[in-house]
């Protein structure tokens, strides 16, 4: 039986769960999202984070370990970002969803 290598992702500060309210990740443009995995297990770990078919981070993290990455959009609109770990033939993939609004609401 394999192990689980990503323990929690948080985006925001925030443990991310797919069935929360969107608004509670949201942000302004402007305004990083901030992505972090606590990884489980030994050895070491590949850690690729993607988004709109880009890569934008790409790093070996020491098991146990820590993977955190800030990003900002320029314009409003909503994203999948996808983090995938993988260490001695497995791997594991988590999609976030990032939405970014023009302005902040007033009131």
């Amino acid at each position: 039986m394999s192990k689980k290598l990503v323990k929690m992702v948080k985006l925001n500060n925030l443990q991310y769960n797919t069935n929360r309210d969107p608004q509670v990740y949201r942000r302004v443009v402007g305004h990083p999202f901030r992505i972090q995995a606590m990884l489980d297990g030994q050895g070491s770990a590949k850690v690729t984070l993607t988004c709109e078919g880009k890569t934008l981070k790409e790093s070996n993290v020491e098991l146990p370990g820590m993977f955190s990455y800030e990003l900002t959009f320029k314009d409003a609109g909503v994203r999948v970002a996808t983090l995938t770990v993988s260490s001695d033939g497995q791997s594991e993939s988590h999609e976030l969803l990032l939405d970014t609004e023009a302005h902040a609401k007033v009131g």
